[in-house]
């Protein structure tokens, strides 16, 4: 087996074309094969802008591309000694979809895999002031529908919130979902592309805190949808990038703009961090400073129990 080649998993920032670090432009250049991952993120400018941009062809990696055909992306390095790049929107590390193909990569014998970083959503979240230092463990929200309504994020939330930490919650994206209503008619089509927004996330949000069965009392709450400030987010790291803080009824009001979206739930905020946030406040916001609560060891306890993965939640139902 041929074994000269590179695969070369970039990051591509999260603006436009001119996000890409020196070193990923020189890699993508010297590259054979070039794909764009487009199943877990998606970038502001189209593919035509990136080709003109890089000088090279590209070859969009759609949901069943990654789901069905991933070997096509890293087989080319291990039996002819090609070069590959695979592009990632935000950073290659982020998402267990491409730590799943470096994975495979390596277990076809391809040693040359080159990880080429950039800005992502985990970092850019800390724009709005609040430091990256205070945060604990980052949730999927998935959007609900009439049968599947998991709110498995909801106890790492509870666990943040009792220590005090902010929560990221990152927002479901549907890309390429099959028509089933089409295929029971032998026609094989795909449902319209749907981000989630920061409205739709606090609506489900306060719904799983009404539901959970760890919130029977309001003071049992993780959180207050009429009290705990919230930080909602879209376009980060573009021109146009909106930041808007409130509680989850406020935000549930707002108009954050064109995809992509996400939402910070706060812990406890030092002064440094509101000095930032006042700018960003909805007008006369009731928020409540500090709200949450210190959970008893039981409690979280019961919390670490409970918690399930939500990004393989997310995952499960997209693969059904």
């Amino acid at each position: 087996m041929t074994t000269g080649g590179t695969l070369y998993v970039i990051g591509l920032g999260l603006g436009d074309e001119k996000d890409v670090t020196v070193r990923g432009l020189e890699a993508i250049r010297s590259s054979d094969l070039v794909f764009l991952e487009a199943y877990t993120s998606i970038l502001s400018v189209d593919v035509k802008k990136l080709e003109e941009f890089y000088g090279r062809e590209i070859i969009v990696a759609d949901r069943n591309f990654v789901e069905c055909q991933a070997q096509d992306i890293y087989m080319p390095v291990a039996k002819d000694g090609k070069n590959v790049s695979l592009l990632i929107v935000g950073d290659p590390v982020c998402a267990t979809t491409h730590t799943d193909i470096i994975l495979r990569a390596k277990e076809e014998g391809i040693q040359n895999i080159e990880l080429i970083h950039n800005a992502s959503v985990m970092g850019a979240a800390g724009c709005c002031g609040l430091q990256l230092y205070n945060f604990g463990q980052t949730v999927s929200i998935p959007f609900f529908d009439e049968k599947w309504r998991p709110i498995s994020f909801y106890p790492k939330i509870a666990y943040n919130r009792g220590g005090g930490m902010h929560t990221l919650c990152l927002l479901d994206i549907k890309v390429k979902e099959p028509d089933f209503q089409a295929m029971m008619k032998g026609k094989t089509t795909f449902l319209p592309p749907r981000y989630m927004s920061v409205n739709v996330a606090a609506q489900q949000l306060t719904e799983a805190v009404d539901d959970h069965p760890q919130s029977p009392e309001k003071n049992n709450k993780a959180y207050s949808p009429s009290e705990t400030l919230c930080v909602g987010m879209a376009r980060l790291g573009q021109p146009d990038q909106c930041i808007i803080a409130g509680t989850l009824e406020e935000l549930e009001q707002q108009n954050f703009g064109e995809p992509l979206h996400c939402l910070i739930i706060c812990g406890e905020t030092h002064d440094l961090e509101m000095e930032m946030l006042k700018q960003y406040l909805v007008p006369d916001s009731k928020y409540k400073l500090n709200d949450y609560h210190q959970n008893n060891q039981q409690q979280l306890e019961n919390t670490t129990d409970n918690n399930d993965n939500d990004d393989d939640a997310v995952a499960a139902e997209q693969s059904e």
